[in-house]
């Protein structure tokens, strides 16, 4: 607990003094952005294409790295290039 910062640790303290109620309507909201997150989430297509094998071998160890599946960071980096949230480094 040390490692909070004063604004956390007031708000831990509110929290075991029971200062903090479910907000109303909490069970209908939380479905709401389950649903949401369901339909972003949902992969409805598929899509083949064609990579040099040096690019793959790249993805794949960079996947490696993360921890992830490759296919998984390839869908990853298109969502965030189609959404435009895709932010290029100078390396």
């Amino acid at each position: 607990m040390s490692n909070l910062s004063k604004e956390e640790k007031d708000i831990l303290k509110s929290v075991d003094a029971g200062e903090w109620r479910p907000a109303k309507g909490r069970k209908k909201r939380v479905a709401e952005y389950q649903s949401y997150a369901r339909e972003t989430l949902r992969k409805d297509r598929r899509v083949n294409i064609r990579l040099p094998g040096r690019d793959l071998d790249a993805i794949q160890k960079r996947a490696l790295i993360e921890g992830i599946p490759y296919q998984t960071l390839i869908a990853s980096i298109l969502h965030k290039y189609a959404a435009g949230r895709l932010i290029e480094k100078d390396v």
